[in-house]
């Protein structure tokens, strides 16, 4: 289990907490866990998705996660959409996401070998 420190930022007038290990969730209780969901949940659907995202992302949220991926990938930001699938973690979708990577992947190759091709017959 990693020690909370406390980062002082006395210009700012505020603590920042946070954990020594980058990435680790901080530990929430099963009602602070809801009522962050909640809220998500709440600015997700006013459209405030970079807040939402960032609070999902703290809880660890599944379908606030996947939501999000899916709101990105309408949004033809599909980077941003595998992100939020691969944190979910969602198997299926990232998969999917996967192989359509790697077909698009293969389509630039071989325009590009048909394209030397060209360049060498004449």
């Amino acid at each position: 289990m990693s020690t909370q420190r406390q980062i002082s930022n006395s210009k700012a007038g505020f603590v920042k907490t946070g954990t020594d290990t980058p990435g680790e969730r901080p530990q929430l209780s099963s009602e602070q866990k809801t009522t962050l969901i909640r809220k998500g949940n709440e600015l997700f659907n006013k459209g405030q998705v970079d807040t939402a995202k960032r609070i999902f992302i703290t809880v660890g949220y599944t379908d606030g996660l996947i939501r999000l991926g899916d709101h990105y990938y309408k949004q033809n930001r599909p980077l941003e959409a595998f992100k939020m699938y691969r944190l979910a973690p969602d198997n299926g979708r990232s998969e999917r996401m996967i192989e359509r990577m790697a077909l698009v992947l293969r389509t630039w190759l071989l325009e590009d070998q048909a394209q030397e091709q060209r360049v060498k017959a004449q």
